[in-house]
Order: C-alpha cells, then structure tokens, then sequence
C-alpha cells in the first residue's frame, strides 16, 4: 500500500514538472490579481500578461525540442505529445496578440487585473483541453474556457455586454449539460474514462448500438459549440457584437483552437479505427456543409463589421472541420497549417477593426472614403480579408488549397459522395465569400467620403499590422517554413489498442 502510494506520488510529481507551460500559467493568474489589488497603474498587468504567455511559449519550445514519443501524465488523464505542444504554443501567440491589442484598447477596459487573469484562465483551459485523454478532464478543462469566455463577453460594462454575455451563458451551458449527459454515456458504456484506452475500443466495438451514436452526437455538440459550427452557431453573432474588440479576436481564434483540437482526438477515438458501424465522416461533412453555407450567406446580409466576423467565423469552422473529416494525417497537418494561418488573418482584421471603431467607424457603410486618409492601414486590413477569402498571393490561398487537397485524396481513398458534395459546397462558398470580404475595401476605396482624419504612419497598429502582413505573404511563397514542424507531429497520438486510428 505505501509503495503504491509513493509510486502514485512519483508519478503526479513527474507530470507536474511535465506541465511547466500550465503551471506557468496558473501562477500568472494569481500573480496578475494580487498585482492589481497593490498596483492601480494599467500598465504592470499588461506587461506581466505578456511575460506569462512568452514564458509558457518558451518552455513549449523546449518540451518541442526534449520531447522523444508521447508522454501520459496524472494516470492517463492527460497526454503530452507534438499535436498538443503546437496547438498551446499556438494559444499561447494568440493570448500574447490579444494582450498587445488590450494594450491599445485599455483606455476603455476596466478592472484590467481581472481581465488579464481570465484570458490567461481561458488560455489554461484551452492547454488542458487539447491534452486531455480522460473525458472528465475534457468537461473540466472546457468550462475553464467557458466560465471565463462568459464573463470576457461582458467586459464592456454595457448592457449589450450584458446581454451577450447572459445569451453566451445561457447557450453555453445547454451544450455543456448536453455533452456531459453523453461523456456520461460513454462512461456507462465503458466503464473507463480515459478514451484512449484499450479497455474503451474493447467494450464499445461490440456494443455500437443506436444509443452509442446518440451519446457521440451529444458529445460531438460540445465541441461544435466550441468552435461555433452551425447549427450550434446562433450564440456567436450576439457574443461577437457584444464584446470588447481584443476579446472578439480572442474568442474567434482560441475556443475554436481548443475544440478543433478536442474533437480531433475525440472523434478518431469513437470512429474506432474505421471499424465504427455509424459513418461519423458523412455526420462532420454535413456540419461542415451547414457551417460553410450559413455563415457565408449570413454574412452577405450584416452591416456591422464585428456581426459580419462573427458569421466568418461560423463560415471559417467548416474549413477547419474539412481538415479532419479526411481522416487522414495530411488532412490533419493542412487542419494544422490552416489554424495557424487563421491566428494570423483574424488578429490582423481585427486589430484594424479595432482601430477604425476608436476613430468613429462602426458600421460598414462608414467606412467609405477611409482608404485616402488611412491609407496604410485600409491596404493591411484589404490583404487579411483577401486572405480569408483564400485569394493570392495569401497564405489563406494556400491553406485552402491544403486541405481541398487532403479532402479529394480521402475522397479518392473512400469514394465517399460526401465528400465530393464537401469539396463543392467549399468551392462554391469560396467564391460567395468574396462579396462579403471585399465589402470593406469597396467601401474605403471605391466610395467616396471627405474626412478630416488623418493617419499617423509610425502607428502602432501599422507596425503589429505589417508584421502580421509579412507572416502571410511569407507562408504562400514559402509555405515549407511552417510545414517544416507541422511535418514532425506524429498522429497515431489517440489509442493505445491494436489497430491504428490513422493510417
């Protein structure tokens, strides 16, 4: 009994040090409220914010370079492996560009310690989700970033904050209950709760009854939700209109990070290495069909340029979903490749939403005539939307082109009618996206509007914007510097029994 205590012990002191990155983070909230309640000046929390994040990147760069083969940490709860170190080094660049626009918007913000300590929350939330192989840890780490995603929403201290922030609660915890009813079911069902154990295959194989694919459904729904996939998407218009700027930004990047990454471990798990009797393939193909159609054709018709993002939004989950519906590594990597992209173009459309809304500018109509007296900034803000259209010579090009590409060779390998149906729908929205992203630019270039405005070049906005620019012109003419490490994730990172879930 004491031995197996103390190997207990071992093993929990072990995987703490494992999780330098999360331990980090958790000291960072503390250290960021007990700043605020000594410190009132705006400018110590925002610096601390950004040193937690650079640490926490560091430290995911060093556990990149130690790591040798896939780690499993508390018992199985957790699991450190390449797929999961990209994804929190790639939350942890969000959390550090949505800081840098907080810095520019914190005028505006009150209770700034109180703000930073969520964000880092909601950043924690999001490393653990992307870990976890337990699906208790699972519904834990997704109500760390829920809980604090509620209470960002309002932020502005406004009743529309409040109102968005109340619906986003309301909304978030229907889903949370109803996917928890199905982690419950596959409890039952199993009797384990790490879903990447053999004990898991070996009791669902034989037992695929309606009842299990009605527990996948309501699981899956929670991860959707997530990462506002249609038809679980009418939160994200209201949540988006609502919100501080930099927070809008947060939300469209980092819970979608966190629920693509879930649902990918997730859903290989349950599609039992191809053997599962319910095509979990065609059920995401027809959810990404839905999430491309409504939010491009949604976005057609908004005025508001944060209600148009929100829609993009919606829109943009398809493309990531297409990634994984191939079930191959390639599609995977190119879902990979395109996220990182995604963090890029959002951060960069809405840093300079942000910057036109303090100069007056909150609807779309508005922005006529801004391309002469802003100029620079109306160019950058034209480069992201193209490349959220998928247009060259943008690395949105090139994302798409990746994962059309993954998705013809899955369809080549299966012959799945699907998945001919998904690359069309994708085309097609491809093409209605371009009436709603360029509409922006009609309106700054081709409109005219005299405006006493002026721009000031050595902007910070133009600054952070040109770097932005420079990372999406540089992964569509040398898309190999970013495949480079996206190549070196191993995907047989989900199961622990016989047969392989990918390839």
């Amino acid at each position: 009994m004491g031995n197996d205590l103390r190997s207990t012990l071992d093993h929990i002191f072990e995987s703490l040090l494992v999780l330098g990155p999360e331990v980090i983070l958790s000291i960072g909230i503390l250290l960021v409220i007990i700043v605020g309640l000594v410190k009132k000046e705006h400018a110590i929390p925002t610096l601390l914010s950004l040193l937690i994040f650079s640490f926490s990147f560091l430290f995911i760069i060093a556990d990149w370079k130690a790591l040798t083969e896939p780690i499993s940490l508390f018992q199985g709860m957790l699991r450190q492996d390449t797929f999961s170190l990209y994804l929190r080094g790639l939350t942890d660049i969000a959390g550090i560009l949505t800081v840098l626009m907080s810095w520019r918007n914190q005028g505006a913000q009150r209770n700034l310690s109180e703000y930073y300590a969520l964000i880092i929350a909601a950043v924690l939330g999001t490393h653990l989700l992307v870990m976890s192989t337990n699906l208790l840890m699972v519904f834990l780490s997704l109500e760390l970033i829920s809980i604090s995603s509620y209470v960002l929403t309002g932020f502005l201290f406004d009743k529309k904050g409040a109102e968005g922030s109340l619906k986003y609660f309301l909304f978030g915890s229907v889903a949370s209950a109803v996917m928890l009813y199905g982690l419950s079911m596959f409890y039952g069902f199993t009797g384990t709760l790490d879903f990447t154990s053999e004990v898991f295959f070996t009791k669902l194989y034989p037992n695929q009854t309606p009842l299990f694919f009605i527990a996948g459904l309501m699981t899956v729904s929670g991860f959707l939700y997530k990462i506002a996939a249609a038809p679980l998407h009418p939160w994200a218009p209201d949540v988006y209109e609502a919100a501080p700027m930099p927070i809008i930004a947060f939300f469209s990047v980092v819970p979608k990070l966190a629920g693509i990454g879930v649902l990918t471990r997730f859903i290989m798990a349950i599609n039992l290495g191809g053997s599962a009797s319910y095509d979990w393939q065609f059920v995401l193909g027809i959810v990404a069909i839905l999430s491309l159609t409504v939010g491009n054709f949604s976005a057609l018709m908004q005025k508001n340029p944060k209600r148009l993002m929100a829609y993009s939004s919606i829109a943009q989950a398809g493309f990531l979903l297409i990634g994984v519906i191939a079930f191959l590594p390639q599609g995977i990597q190119f879902m990979l490749f395109y996220a990182t992209v995604y963090v890029v173009m959002n951060f960069l459309v809405f840093i300079y939403l942000q910057y036109f809304e303090k100069n007056g500018f909150v609807s779309i109509a508005e922005y006529s005539g801004i391309g002469k007296t802003f100029l620079w900034p109306s160019i950058f803000l034209l480069i992201a939307l193209i490349s959220l259209t998928g247009l060259p010579p943008t690395a949105g090009f090139t994302a798409k082109l990746f994962i059309f590409s993954s998705l013809w060779e899955a369809y080549q390998l299966t012959g799945k009618n699907i998945l001919v149906w998904l690359l069309i729908f994708g085309l097609l929205n491809t093409v209605v996206s371009l009436f709603y992203y360029l509409r922006i630019p009609y309106y700054a270039f081709i409109k005219n509007r005299e405006s006493e405005l002026k721009t000031n070049i050595l902007a910070f906005e133009n600054l952070f914007g040109f770097v932005l620019v420079l990372l999406i012109l540089l992964f569509f003419f040398s898309p190999g510097l970013l495949m480079g490490w996206i190549n070196k994730i191993t995907f047989v990172f989900v199961i622990r029994y016989p047969l392989s879930v990918i390839g």
